[in-house]
């Protein structure tokens, strides 16, 4: 199982590699486009400085690769080493066509490709690019700041700066490149079947569980809990909290038939990124 797990792995850090690498020499290059993070730093230092992209992509990134070593652990370190050092090898040693002269084209597809490259490598336990590993370190010494909050800020002052070093042209259409980007590493972390986690408060509680059990197919856990004041003026009564998982086209079905049980029943409806184990599946009677 161990071997067939490094092997996955491997495997989905090569693809990430050649996907990024796509992105970038296919892409963005040729049109003087960047991307967000230690990519996009790196993509502005090589434009100023006609240094190569390989070796500013690698360098700028050891010292988030130092702190992921003593964050996050040597197996994280060395695996986010290899793939970024390999994306650095790809760069200089392998030649991927100019794929379209199109500027919206190339922002967009740019974007899905090195997103993808991104997405996969992070799915294999490590990163192509340094900026998701000091924003978790920020996350964690502020308490305050969020992790995407501390990469959006980041990127505000990267694109800030690509207006005024390349053109504001190339900024705008960099912009669009990471939005693309961002999309494409939540479809590859995510998956394209969305969830929705519900939490009912019912009198009816017991009657919700089986019709979302029994009729629809879908687990529930059920916490016993007490009503504040409501608008039925009663204090403490008894609550049952039903709570499920479910896809985005079944929310209006379950919605449906909670509500003809208890048109009063209060309805809490929260994005769920990731589910592990349960009944995530629609159980078929």
């Amino acid at each position: 199982m161990k071997f067939r797990s490094v092997i996955i792995d491997s495997t989905m850090i090569i693809l990430g590699i050649l996907s990024a690498a796509f992105g970038l020499k296919g892409f963005l290059l040729p049109s003087h486009f960047i991307d967000g993070g230690v990519t996009g730093i790196s993509l502005l230092v090589a434009d100023v400085t006609h240094l190569p992209l390989s070796v500013l992509i690698f360098v700028i990134n050891l010292p988030f690769l130092v702190l992921g070593y003593r964050k996050l652990g040597m197996k994280f370190a060395l695996k986010s080493a290899v793939a970024i050092a390999g994306l650095s090898l790809c760069l200089a040693f392998v030649t991927f066509p100019d794929v379209t002269p199109d500027k919206l084209l190339t922002a967009v597809f740019g974007g899905v490709f090195i997103g993808a490259g991104i997405g996969l490598a992070i799915r294999a336990g490590a990163v192509l690019d340094g900026t998701e590993i000091a924003a978790v370190l920020v996350n964690k010494k502020t308490q305050f700041v969020r992790v995407s909050d501390v990469i959006l800020i980041l990127n505000v002052f990267i694109f800030i700066a690509a207006i005024f070093i390349i053109s504001v042209e190339s900024g705008l259409y960099s912009i669009l490149t990471y939005l693309s980007a961002s999309k494409m590493i939540d479809l590859i972390l995510n998956g394209l079947e969305q969830y929705t986690g519900m939490t009912v408060v019912s009198v009816k509680g017991e009657e919700i569980r089986e019709a979302i059990t029994q009729n629809l197919g879908r687990g529930v856990t059920v916490y016993q809990g007490k009503s504040g004041y409501g608008k039925d003026g009663h204090i403490n009564s008894p609550r049952e909290i039903i709570f499920t998982v479910a896809t985005r086209l079944e929310v209006p079905l379950i919605k449906k038939e909670i509500l003809r049980i208890d048109p009063a029943a209060f309805i809490v409806q929260t994005s769920v990124d990731d589910t592990t184990g349960g009944l995530l599946k629609r159980k078929e009677h």
